[in-house]
């Protein structure tokens, strides 16, 4: 059937004229019904053209299509792919982190594309005006739904599904590699038998044979990458001096490069006839690749693909690829998901790989069998071959998976208390009813109804319940006497920034007992249970000690190793040990920082989140305290703010005030200089006004006074607070636009009187202002 046929309008979307055999027999379901569909195919089947009808099918009728991709780096992909709607006058557009986000063109756009993670945001904030638009989506796509089998992600997706169905009830089509229980998928979605599909191998274009290659591990894991490196390249090899292409997975970015440099020798040693020096265009084009060891490796046929490339190198080596001038490439398992580059020979070296948060973990059976999935060129192969390497005691566990496959069971129990907080705390959830009900409208309770054996479905009500009471004594959720519930801020606030409940309550205490200082938190960071797995390795102890010298701690292994990154990253010292895992880290870190700020700014005032907001900046930024008021300017990043603290400019005020020439001499060229002293003009500079304020008072008298809180530039939330002889006399907090009044009273004590002004910025890293006055009693 061609495709001008079957969909005319929407035929110059598709980049091919005919659907296949697979295509053809869902297409009247997905394009002739309402009906949501569950349809699972192998890998290279052509599932993304079932997307794009789906896609199509909500356009024809006027609506917003949701395609949900397994990660960041697809959604880009897609952006890029779906340049043919755009041709034919259809908006697509990518969300992406909160900053980034353009409400305007996400409510007016036709087709959005978001993660799993992005829209289970937008669904939590979908009250507000900036993410209102995720309530007007029309039809779903979800791409690669046997994700919801993965540890950590697979409850998000779980749940932002069944969110996503109750706030606007949109059509589902759900798409994945093969799995032996697509009948519970479709029970989940309500998908009907007619538009449930489970395409077998009888569709793949390519017959795949797989199999497993054992090895025997020794005491030095750096060898062991090698002895599996040459089994690798043993089962490559025939391959390759047949003109065949390979794809090795790795575990890391550094192993991808560092195979490849050793594969390069090793094919020179056994001799075998590959590469393209020969050709000299590629020869020179390689010269362009940005980084020196694919310069050094294209022209010989062997390249590395990972995130972590400069986008034009990627795009390069994936051309060169499927113009089968690189023969073998080594990848981390994000191409997995990604790019569709198929091989003869797909070969999986490491089944485990280190994870900065978790330690060394194995790499899910999802992640194997979608690996293993490329193996097998359409139009050049008849047969794809995929091996797995892997330990003799593991070799039985993997055969299994070869042979069966892995059910899609649910990872909703893993965070059950998170995720029902998180229902409770937007308002989905308001009685006991509500919980049941939201309770069977996920994928946990259909896989409990099937696999009753290991679900136990018959407790899963009282499970449930056990779950709502542990949240009610723990301060999250509220109740009544008519059984409603409701999130308290406590809730809420563990709700808005993904926080693991024991995280949320020690934030509280900290913040609530008023300790905080910068030893506080960032004590309270690294103990956060976020960190639980996170695992210091022998070679890391040196760096670990040599960062936080006599550093008062009782923190230990995992959690002493976050302390230290976070105190060397405020100095943007980082020993060389503690890098690999240092910039995953400091992302949670900062996430939770940010939390801990907003629990500050609730629950301890503006004076407490100032704090946290400065630290947040140092750890960010990796600056002094004498420099991190700068991080506050657009255009201001580490080196600047350092340069310019050294100089004396500690503030934007003072910025303004030496002006351009005084920062060309601090080295800024005449153009950065005059935007950094605009941008500083942007921000609020304070005075205070102290007015008819007395130098003396009669010891019995008294006298209220009227100080003014002013700002000559700029607007900001603000906390003022009055002490006197370090005792707090008046605070209030106000949105501070052009000046604010504060009464104080001047009362003749014993002893004479000191009042202190203090000016804070709970959500700017810039320091408090602080203006004294001095009264004598007489």
């Amino acid at each position: 059937m061609k495709v001008v046929d079957a969909i005319p309008e929407f035929a110059d979307a598709f980049g091919f004229e005919e659907f296949n055999r697979m295509q053809r027999e869902a297409l009247p379901v997905i394009l002739e019904t309402d009906d949501n569909v569950v349809a699972s195919a192998p890998t290279a089947a052509g599932k993304t053209a079932l997307a794009e009808l789906a896609i199509c099918r909500c356009l024809r009728d006027g609506g917003t299509a949701l395609f949900v991709a397994p990660m960041r780096a697809l959604t880009n992909e897609k952006e890029a792919e779906w340049d043919r709607f755009e041709e034919l006058g259809y908006s697509v557009y990518v969300v992406t982190g909160e900053r980034d986000l353009n409400p305007r063109r996400a409510e007016r756009a036709d087709i959005l594309v978001m993660t799993p993670e992005k829209t289970d945001s937008a669904t939590r904030k979908h009250d507000s005006p900036r993410y209102s638009f995720i309530t007007d989506v029309d039809c779903v796509v979800i791409d690669e739904v046997h994700l919801l089998d993965s540890e950590g992600r697979g409850g998000v997706l779980e749940v932002t599904i069944s969110r996503l169905r109750r706030l606007c009830a949109p059509r589902i089509v759900a798409l994945s590699a093969t799995m032996p229980n697509i009948e519970d998928v479709a029970g989940w979605l309500d998908a009907p038998p007619e538009a449930t599909f489970e395409f077998g191998e009888e569709y793949r274009p390519v017959e795949l044979h797989t199999d497993v290659q054992t090895y025997s591990h020794g005491d030095n894991a750096f060898a062991d990458k090698y002895r599996r490196l040459y089994a690798a390249l043993d089962k490559v090899e025939p391959h390759l001096r047949e003109d065949g292409q390979a794809i090795v997975f790795v575990s890391s970015r550094q192993d991808a490069v560092r195979a490849a440099a050793k594969a390069r020798d090793e094919i020179a040693d056994r001799d075998i006839p590959m590469g393209a020096r020969g050709d000299y265009d590629f020869h020179n084009d390689a010269k362009e690749l940005n980084n020196d060891s694919l310069r050094k490796g294209a022209p010989d046929g062997v390249a590395f693909h990972h995130a972590g490339l400069a986008k034009d190198d990627r795009n390069k080596i994936e051309e060169w690829f499927k113009d089968g001038k690189i023969q073998l490439l080594f990848s981390t398992s994000t191409l997995a998901w990604g790019v569709n580059l198929p091989a003869r020979c797909v070969v999986i070296r490491d089944t485990k790989y280190h994870d900065p948060l978790e330690g060394e973990v194995d790499i899910s059976p999802l992640d194997i069998l979608q690996m293993l999935g490329r193996a097998g060129r359409p139009d050049y192969d008849d047969v794809g071959y995929g091996w797995v390497i892997c330990d003799r005691d593991d070799a039985d566990k993997y055969r299994r998976l070869l042979r069966e496959g892995k059910e899609i069971e649910s990872r909703l129990a893993d965070d059950l208390d998170a995720h029902l907080n998180a229902e409770i705390a937007l308002g989905t959830i308001r009685d006991l009813d509500d919980v049941m009900s939201w309770l069977e409208t996920t994928f946990y309770y259909q896989r409990a109804h099937a696999d009753p054996d290991a679900y136990d479905p018959e407790g899963l009500r009282e499970r449930v319940r056990s779950t709502l009471e542990t949240l009610v004594d723990r301060g999250f959720v509220d109740t009544d006497s008519d059984l409603g519930v409701e999130g308290t801020q406590l809730g809420r606030l563990a709700s808005n920034f993904y926080l693991r409940l024991s995280t949320a309550v020690r934030f509280a205490d900290l913040v609530e007992r008023d300790r905080l200082s910068v030893d506080a938190v960032l004590d309270a960071v690294a103990r956060a249970e976020e960190f639980d797995s996170v695992s210091a390795r022998q070679a890391e102890t040196d760096a670990i000690d040599e960062v936080l010298g006599d550093t008062d701690t009782d923190l230990e292994n995992g959690h002493r190793k976050v302390l230290a990154i976070l105190q060397a990253s405020m100095d943007d010292r980082v020993p060389s040990g503690l890098r690999s895992d240092a910039w995953v880290i400091k992302q949670n870190a900062l996430r939770l920082l940010a939390a801990l700020h907003a629990f500050a700014d609730r629950f301890a005032g503006p004076r407490a989140a100032n704090l946290v907001r400065r630290i947040e900046a140092r750890v960010e930024h990796g600056v002094s305290r004498e420099a991190v008021g700068l991080t506050a300017i657009d255009g201001v990043g580490a080196g600047r703010a350092e340069t310019l603290a050294t100089g004396g400019l500690t503030t934007p005020g003072e910025i303004v005030a030496a002006g351009v020439d005084e920062l060309t001499r601090a080295g800024l060229t005449a153009g950065v200089a005059e935007r950094v002293v605009d941008a500083a003009g942007e921000l609020p500079r304070i005075t205070v006004e102290w007015g008819e304020f007395p130098s003396t008072i009669a010891r019995g008298d008294n006298e209220m006074c009227e100080i003014t809180v002013r700002t000559t530039a700029g607007s900001a939330a603000v906390g003022v607070r009055v002490t006197v002889n370090g005792v707090e006399m008046n605070e209030k907090r106000c949105y501070l636009s052009d000046e604010t009044a504060v009464p104080v009273g001047v009362f003749g004590a014993d002893e004479d009187l000191e009042f202190t002004v203090e000016v804070t910025f709970p959500d700017l890293p810039l320091p408090p202002v602080r203006a004294s006055r001095s009264v004598t009693v007489e």
